[in-house]
């Protein structure tokens, strides 16, 4: 592990000058937490992340906006959860208005999908009228989950499987999810900075427990998902009284 810090001590560094990635170096280095990205879809190369700042979106302090759990209670969409790796990773891949390159190359298909066989990286999909319209994936370890990519075709698609993953994780016994960086998509649910030791400071909290990604059940109702999330962001605002 040492020797993979020690590869993330500036902000980004190239794989081939530090040491091969593999499946197993992966979770090492998001228990450390560094991540790997590419620099674009044809560059083969890795770099290692470790940012200054880094987004979480505290679980327990989820806010869900009016019009969205109104779209989750209609269940216009179908949810999934790990049916379909391949699909959510071109979805996350794919171009969109103002991105015309992606950072997922080969390599972080291989290596992520190594990791879905395992047991370790999960997808939360959107499905409408029997096509993939949105969803998500990312890497848990203990009682953290790495969130990795979104993406959506449809309205709210995407909004509505972090959603779903806030729930998944809270019921499942989960302290810290990883969004790497804020955005204003995030930002609208309460997703905040850390300075990195701050984030440490969570992060190790989180290797030290145990969860289950899979404790909420697969066909788990609109109410259901929206109670779960509810009920945490009720209960920190009654100890904070």
């Amino acid at each position: 592990m040492s020797q993979i810090k020690a590869a993330a001590d500036a902000m980004a560094s190239r794989d081939d000058i530090a040491i091969e990635i593999t499946p197993e170096v992966l979770l090492k280095a998001y228990a450390c937490g560094i991540f790997p990205m590419a620099e674009s879809a044809d560059d083969p190369a890795l770099y290692w992340i470790e940012p200054q700042a880094r987004g979480i979106l505290p679980l327990d302090q989820v806010h869900v906006p009016k019009r969205l759990a109104r779209t989750i209670r209609s269940g216009r969409f179908e949810m999934r959860v790990d049916s379909d790796y391949t699909a959510v990773i071109d979805g996350c891949a794919a171009p969109r208005p103002g991105r015309r390159s992606t950072w997922i190359n080969d390599r972080i298909r291989h290596l992520y999908g190594a990791l879905f066989v395992q047991g370790h990286c999960h997808t939360v999909e959107t499905w409408y009228e029997g096509q993939l319209v949105g969803g998500l994936y990312g890497v848990a370890l203990g009682g953290a989950f790495f969130g990795e990519s979104m993406f959506s075709t449809e309205t709210d698609a995407s909004k509505v499987a972090l959603v779903y993953l806030v729930a998944r994780l809270l019921h499942g016994g989960f302290s810290l999810l990883d969004t790497q960086f804020v955005t204003d998509h995030l930002r609208q649910f309460g997703t905040i900075e850390l300075d990195k030791i701050a984030f440490h400071q969570a992060l190790d909290r989180a290797m030290r427990q145990r969860a289950s990604f899979h404790a909420l059940a697969r066909d788990a109702s609109p109410d259901l998902v929206l109670e779960i999330v509810r009920a945490a962001a009720e209960r920190v605002a009654t100890q904070g009284r």
